[in-house]
């Protein structure tokens, strides 16, 4: 009897630790990756009365099963059902992901790195990728500044709101192009300021700027193409100041050939020689009798000068500026825009050499030889002759089309070479400029009902040296892999990270800790320290979802039953067993 009963205690114990299970099970019935788990019973001992005995071919007796007596239950196992999914829940919370296959995040408590299938993050005031529930830090990869991409070693925590990474640095623009039509017929390609196109672009510390260029009609470079300059006309920042002379920004100093411009000295201007060599322009101010203006003429980069007399008698006039002397010459040649004059050549050929020789003369720095040489007439009194203008220097370069097709040929006269430079100067002010290389190839000379459309964009052709602004953080995205991008409002992205997972060769051999946690133990297999890219075995892993429990609601229902039936019928052995000891004991009376 007594081996009844105690078979009885023995079902009681071990079906109550199953509906501890069970229970279990249910109680977890909404916990974000919580594995079911199911309890499983063995038998316990076996008391033998005799052992059993094969055939005896000699006496003709046959063998004897063996006679034993069970002594209850026990608890074989306690199984985790951890490769079977859970359901997916929408969060739409973009910290909050989902992960497949049989994979773990690995988190860590400040001591010891912990597994969990619990995907519920969010991100700290230190920037840490956390678990919700408890403040764990989630472990990965970081960046390798060398490669700019993951580094896959040992796990730590992926702080990816740092500092460092709310702000995306800025960059000077350094490559650019023009691209579009330049219609030959077009009013503003043909007109004194040319087809004006904005080039937007930025320095080193991010502040943006517009480089103003102007595309012009000008004579070819050759009898095959067709010719225009590209100049640049003003630089601006970012509230319309005109800084081009404070950076020293210039695009060059191209010859470009011009149709002959006949320039004769104005009403009120007499040239003669100067003494010492050179020549000077007389002009007598606002027809005053009498007060005048004298401007010497030698060659060289200030070889101009200027003294304005009071009367004729007066020999000790008011030396001028040089620049003021330079608009008073322009204007005796009938220019109001200085730099345009001083910009301007003429080439001369001498037809006399054999064969004939042709001479450029620059006005900046050669008037006086070009007044020589031009046989401008000199003579006291009386008017002078005229110089003839067919060139210029332009801040800027030379595109030359084909003439055939209207397709682009080359710049500056040379066939194939396709860039020209926007450089800055050595001033202080110039220091965070980057020269701007400025692609023309993509240009066309075709007809386009007399519309230009040609215009200026940052960056190269295939989007690279555009530069950029200062960006700030403007979102987070996670992908499948787990790499952590940033997307930032100057329109870059960067990675920050990656969430690395942990693979056992034995998941079911990880020992739970609470919290959604498990731990490694010796039947799971041993966490490396740096874990595995998910999707190395087809996981991956989905932001904005949970993965709910796996408990089976409706088996745990009936388990429940199954488990309550067999508790009650271990009890009534016990009952039984009690009744038989009891009429055992009455057979005395």
């Amino acid at each position: 009897m007594n081996r009844a009963m105690y078979s009885g205690v023995a079902g009681l114990k071990t079906h109550q630790t199953r509906m501890d299970v069970i229970g279990n099970n249910i109680a977890n019935v909404n916990t974000v990756g919580y594995k079911a788990q199911a309890a499983l019973f063995s038998e316990l001992l076996y008391q033998n009365s005799s052992n059993a005995s094969g055939p005896n071919a000699n006496t003709g007796i046959g063998g004897i099963n063996p006679k034993q007596v069970g002594l209850g239950v026990k608890m074989a196992s306690i199984n985790t059902n951890i490769t079977l999914p859970g359901s997916a829940e929408t969060t739409n919370n973009p910290f909050d992901i989902r992960i497949t296959g049989d994979s773990f995040f690995v988190v860590n408590n400040g001591r010891d790195n912990m597994f969990t299938r619990d995907g519920s993050f969010k991100v700290d005031a230190a920037g840490n990728l956390v678990m919700s529930s408890n403040g764990y830090k989630v472990m990965g990869w970081q960046v390798d500044p060398d490669t700019n991409d993951i580094k896959p070693d040992t796990v730590t925590a992926l702080q990816i709101m740092s500092a460092a990474n709310m702000t995306y640095p800025a960059e000077a623009t350094t490559q650019a192009y023009v691209s579009g039509i330049v219609d030959a017929e077009s009013p503003e390609v043909n007109s004194k300021d040319g087809k004006i196109m904005n080039l937007n672009f930025y320095d080193d510390r991010g502040y943006s700027y517009t480089a103003k260029l102007a595309i012009k009609k000008v004579a070819g470079n050759n009898d095959n193409v067709n010719s225009y300059s590209c100049e640049l006309v003003k630089l601006l920042d970012a509230n319309g100041k005109d800084i081009t002379d404070t950076v020293g920004a210039s695009m060059g100093n191209t010859p470009v050939t011009l149709p002959d411009e006949v320039k004769s000295l104005g009403n009120g201007y007499t040239l003669a020689g100067a003494a010492g060599g050179g020549w000077t322009i007389d002009y007598v101010v606002d027809g005053q009798t009498g007060k005048h203006i004298t401007y010497t003429i030698t060659d060289g980069e200030n070889g101009i000068s200027a003294v304005e007399y009071a009367n004729t008698a007066d020999t000790t006039g008011t030396a001028l500026k040089e620049e003021d002397a330079w608009a008073g010459v322009a204007k005796a040649f009938g220019y109001d825009d200085v730099d345009e004059f001083r910009s301007m050549r003429s080439t001369i050929t001498d037809s006399t050499a054999n064969p004939p020789t042709e001479t450029t003369y620059n006005v900046s720095t050669q008037l006086a030889t070009l007044i020589t040489q031009s046989g401008m007439q000199a003579g006291t009194g009386s008017a002078a002759g005229a110089i003839t203008l067919n060139g210029k220097y332009v801040d800027g370069c030379s595109i030359d089309f084909s003439k055939q097709d209207g397709s682009f040929v080359g710049l500056n006269g040379t066939a194939g070479s396709k860039t020209s430079q926007l450089v800055f100067g050595t001033m202080p002010d110039a220091a965070s400029f980057r020269a701007i290389t400025i692609d023309f190839s993509t240009l066309s000379n075709q007809g386009n009902n007399k519309v230009s459309t040609a215009n200026a964009t940052n960056g190269s052709l295939d989007h690279q040296g555009g530069g950029r602004m200062v960006g700030k953080m403007s979102g987070l995205s996670i992908q499948q892999d787990g790499k952590i991008y940033a997307a930032y409002d100057n329109g870059q992205s960067k990675l920050l990270g990656q969430i690395a997972v942990a693979r056992f060769a034995n998941a079911s051999g990880l020992q739970k800790e609470g919290d959604n946690l498990y731990i490694a133990t010796q039947n799971s297999g041993d966490f490396d320290g740096i874990g595995v890219d998910i999707t190395s075995d087809g996981g991956y892993m989905t932001p904005g979802e949970l993965e709910m429990s796996n408990v089976d609601l409706s088996g745990e229902l009936t388990g429940m039953i199954v488990t309550q039936r067999g508790f009650q019928a271990n009890s009534r052995i016990i009952t039984v067993s009690d009744t038989m000891l009891e009429e055992l004991i009455n057979l005395k009376r």
